[in-house]
């Protein structure tokens, strides 16, 4: 038979609450894993003005509806062709926006290019590369809402994941999926 004291009650009470308290700790940090473990982005197309707005991870299951959207913005604006898209450059941009501190939204300068008009950017000198990244969909060029270029391009090179090409005049950053290189244009 167990003698409730005021002593005993009282210690019972405290090592309940305390236990509810690291129950609901532990079940906050919890619901915290499972929302960093979801990835979302914002790209705008800066030649059509579309927007794609998505949840595109959660956990290690990519969305494929938020997948398609993405690519759909991502198309070569110049005769429509789409082609599919390094999901690795998704998790790129993500790491990049929570490194700078800021939402992942970016502006799209440059996502999908068809090899034809690859080939047309590259006769007309403007500093495109004959075997470009952007004809496989493992390249992109970028600006981030609320984060400079400059800095931009210095987190992308921190970061150490594949190519990282700056474009000061036109204001944006090149990042691919390829191997670690960089270079000004």
């Amino acid at each position: 038979m167990i003698l409730w004291t005021r002593r005993r009650w009282m210690q019972t009470v405290i090592a309940g609450s305390a236990g509810l308290t690291l129950a609901r700790l532990a079940s906050a940090r919890d619901a915290g894993d499972a929302v960093a473990d979801t990835r979302t982005l914002e790209l705008v197309n800066t030649h059509t003005n579309e927007t794609a707005r998505v949840v595109f991870r959660r956990g290690g299951e990519y969305d494929s509806r938020a997948i398609a959207a993405l690519r759909d913005v991502l198309r070569d604006h110049r005769n429509d062709e789409s082609h599919d898209i390094d999901v690795r450059l998704y998790d790129q941009l993500h790491a990049l926006a929570l490194a700078a501190r800021c939402e992942p939204r970016f502006e799209v300068i440059s996502g999908y290019r068809s090899p034809a008009s690859n080939a047309q950017m590259a006769t007309q000198g403007s500093g495109v590369a004959k075997r470009s990244l952007h004809m496989e969909g493992r390249a992109i060029d970028v600006r981030m809402h609320n984060c400079n270029c400059d800095d931009l391009r210095d987190l992308a090179l921190a970061a150490g994941q594949g190519g990282v090409g700056y474009y000061k005049r036109s204001n944006f950053v090149h990042i691919d999926t390829g191997a670690f290189r960089t270079w000004i244009g």
